[in-house]
């Protein structure tokens, strides 16, 4: 089962990259840190671009589009982390799980086996429970940054089961290149259009980007290796993929010393009940 174990590596590092999000929007906004995160990313799988080239180019447009539902989804989880305890945006951030099943069921026609049932049911309970509306106020989190990152969660397993899909058809070299070509493209015409200043020096030496860019380059490259295996399943990927709470949840204990830890490890031990179960 490599691809649990590649999955579960992608899992940790997400939860890792969340934190260094955090980190390095103290210094830069939400725009200076994609740009250069992507820029850094791209110049990171340059050297796979001979391979890249010999892409069949009927498959360029539906990688576009999923670089262009990622595009979305980070401009919102960008600004959702920025503006929320990182524990908690951790645990919200499992909602993907609901989407990404059903996505991998109606599309992908994917078996829920009675485990991944029972796994499901408790991690939506978990993620549940965390979205209590007590919680949320007592965290000061705006209904519209919780929104925020519920759309970024539906983008991100519709680009899941989009990974699946080309990379039946395209090598995880080739989708990683043209993906992040087009992102960097999709940052550039939006910096254009909104006529937004960026303060590229202040970006290029905030090491906390180049540590998430590095973060992303290797965690996207188990993810779409695993995702060229036969054998993965959406609906469990995504489930493992889930182990990132556990990291957020701790950092947000050690390093961000944000509230409601306990709360927030109960609702974490049920969703990693509910991973353990669905992965049997």
């Amino acid at each position: 089962m490599w691809w649990i174990l590649l999955v579960l590596l992608y899992g940790l590092l997400k939860g890792g990259r969340e934190i260094v999000k955090k980190k390095s929007l103290e210094k830069n906004t939400v725009i200076e840190v994609l740009i250069i995160y992507t820029l850094l990313s791209f110049a990171f799988v340059l050297p796979g671009i001979k391979n890249a080239l010999e892409v069949n180019y009927l498959y360029l447009l539906p990688i576009a589009l999923k670089s262009f539902v990622i595009f979305v989804a980070w401009i919102l989880s960008f600004k959702a982390i920025k503006q929320m305890p990182v524990s908690l945006y951790g645990v919200i951030d499992l909602s993907r799980v609901v989407f990404a099943s059903g996505l991998g069921i109606i599309i992908l026609h994917e078996e829920m086996t009675p485990t991944t049932i029972i796994g499901s049911i408790l991690v939506c309970i978990g993620v549940l429970l965390c979205e209590r509306r007590k919680n949320l106020k007592d965290e000061k989190v705006s209904f519209k940054i919780v929104c925020f990152t519920m759309i970024s969660c539906l983008f991100n397993a519709i680009s899941g089961v989009m990974d699946k899909i080309l990379t039946k058809h395209v090598t995880s070299t080739q989708l990683q290149f043209w993906y992040m070509l087009f992102l960097v493209l999709y940052y550039i015409i939006y910096i254009i259009a909104t006529k937004e200043k960026i303060r590229i020096k202040s970006a290029i030496k905030n090491y906390w980007i180049w540590i998430l860019a590095i973060m992303f380059v290797i965690g996207d490259k188990a993810l779409f290796i695993a995702n060229g295996m036969p054998e993965s399943r959406v609906t469990v990927m995504t489930l493992v993929k889930q182990s990132c709470c556990i990291v957020t949840i701790l950092a947000g204990k050690l390093i961000f010393k944000e509230k409601n830890i306990g709360y927030k490890l109960v609702c974490a031990a049920i969703i990693i009940t509910g991973i353990v179960i669905a992965v049997l």
